[in-house]
């Protein structure tokens, strides 16, 4: 993968607001704990920009002090945050966020009806993707036709300039039945270079019944790598040629919210620096491990040196 140009992706920027308790819904009084900076889209490139690669991101915020929030973290780990645009009329998106007792979450989101609806390919946008050698998009950013158009438009122009594109659909399998979501998805994926779907995500954009037929299929479209992550039980990456299976590392799930984010980040930036698969999938793993750890989506972080850490108290070489 080039390394000249920057990693750049695109959508929503939010706070996210933990319950303090452990129940079902928002229909009580209970403790929060927050505002913290997320969405997934700034989940993947603050981990980016903890490797020391160039990134940047194209989204909205309010004119608030969430969205100030955000930018601050952002700005301040090294990332490009000029094509970050304000809102005159809307706030900073949110997600509250309430743990079941099996571990399940409930959530409560404004995306649609926050500022990030409002992320457009704005002049700033433009110079950001001029300069963008891998761009990245999160399925949860094509909630809406605009968002879709926005989207397609950034992926054509990366690729018109020989960028490579990743995929993430990052969505439930639900989501899928909202107006112009499927389609939208499986037109990105057409023309997307890396596709990292979770569990059931690798089906669910195919017409196939099982994982082997999906492969197959999501090939046939022109992917070149498909990484399935798969939680707990590790991940596999899938080229023409290649099957790698890697196993998730033990460690105290904390706040699972991000770790897909950031796995994928890192094994975008780990590729991104020429690093062969197998040591990028160890450190995309590592990654998403250290993740969950600590209570907040973006608080769990880590540069090469706290992965090199990790992966060497657990006796695996990366």
């Amino acid at each position: 993968m080039s390394t000249r140009g920057k990693i750049i992706t695109f959508g929503e920027i939010l706070v996210e607001i933990v319950a303090d308790t452990v129940g079902v819904g928002f229909q009580e009084t209970m403790g929060l704990r927050g505002p913290f900076p997320s969405g997934a889209p700034a989940i993947f490139i603050d981990q980016v920009a903890h490797l020391n690669v160039p990134c940047g991101i194209i989204s909205c915020v309010g004119d608030d002090d969430f969205g100030r929030l955000n930018i601050a973290r952002l700005e301040r780990d090294g990332v490009d945050v000029s094509a970050i645009a304000f809102s005159p009329n809307l706030t900073t998106g949110s997600a509250f966020v309430r743990y079941r007792p099996d571990g399940s979450r409930d959530f409560v989101y404004n995306i649609r009806g926050g500022a990030c609806s409002e992320t457009r390919l704005t002049a700033a946008a433009h110079h950001l993707l001029d300069q963008t050698a891998h761009f990245h998009l999160m399925g949860s950013s094509l909630f809406s036709p605009i968002m879709i158009e926005e989207a397609m438009i950034a992926v054509q122009k990366v690729r018109e300039k020989g960028g490579k594109v990743s995929f993430d659909p990052n969505i439930r399998k639900e989501m899928l039945c909202a107006p112009g979501m499927r389609g939208a998805m499986l037109n990105i994926l057409k023309c997307c270079d890396l596709f990292l779907p979770s569990g059931n995500e690798l089906v669910a954009l195919t017409d196939a019944t099982d994982e082997e037929g999906a492969i197959e299929e999501i090939f046939r479209l022109g992917v070149s790598e498909v990484i399935l992550k798969r939680g707990s039980e590790g991940c596999v990456f899938f080229s023409r040629e290649q099957r790698i299976a890697v196993p998730a590392f033990p460690v105290a799930e904390i706040d699972p919210t991000g770790a897909g984010d950031c796995f994928g980040a890192t094994y975008v930036a780990c590729r991104y620096l020429g690093k062969s698969v197998e040591t990028s999938l160890r450190y995309a793993s590592a990654s998403g491990a250290l993740a969950v750890s600590v209570l907040g989506p973006m608080e769990g972080r880590a540069d090469f040196a706290a992965l090199d850490a990790f992966i060497e108290k657990t006796g695996v070489s990366a």
